[in-house]
C-alpha cells in the first residue's frame, strides 16, 4: 500500500506542475511573448487543453471569471493539494 500511496502522490505532483505550466503558458501568449499563430505553440496548447480541460470545465461551471481572471487553476490546484493529503494520511501513515 506504501508503493500505491507514493504513486498517488507522485502523480497528482506532476499533474500540479502540469497546470502550473498550462497558466504560464497562458500567460505568455496573453503578454505576446508566444505567438499562438506559430504551429508548435498550437500543438502545446491542444495538449495542455487535452489534460488539463476535463478537471478544469467542471470548475469553471461553477466559478465565474473574477475581473477577466480564471481562477479555476488555483481552485482545483487547492483541490489536488487536499486530496495529496488525504492519501498521505491514508496510505503512508497507515502502513507504520
Amino acid at each position: 500500500m506504501f508503493v500505491l500511496g507514493q504513486l498517488l502522490i507522485l502523480l497528482i505532483q506532476f499533474y500540479i506542475y502540469l497546470i502550473i505550466f498550462s497558466v504560464i503558458v497562458s500567460w505568455l501568449i496573453a503578454f505576446n511573448v508566444l505567438s499562438s499563430g506559430n504551429q508548435k505553440v498550437r500543438n502545446l496548447l491542444r495538449l495542455l487543453d487535452k489534460c488539463t480541460a476535463p478537471v478544469f470545465d467542471p470548475v469553471r461551471r461553477y466559478v465565474p471569471t473574477i475581473g477577466g481572471i480564471d481562477i479555476s487553476p488555483i481552485i482545483v490546484i487547492f483541490g489536488l493539494m487536499l486530496l495529496q493529503n488525504i492519501i498521505m494520511r491514508l496510505f503512508l501513515t497507515a502502513s507504520f
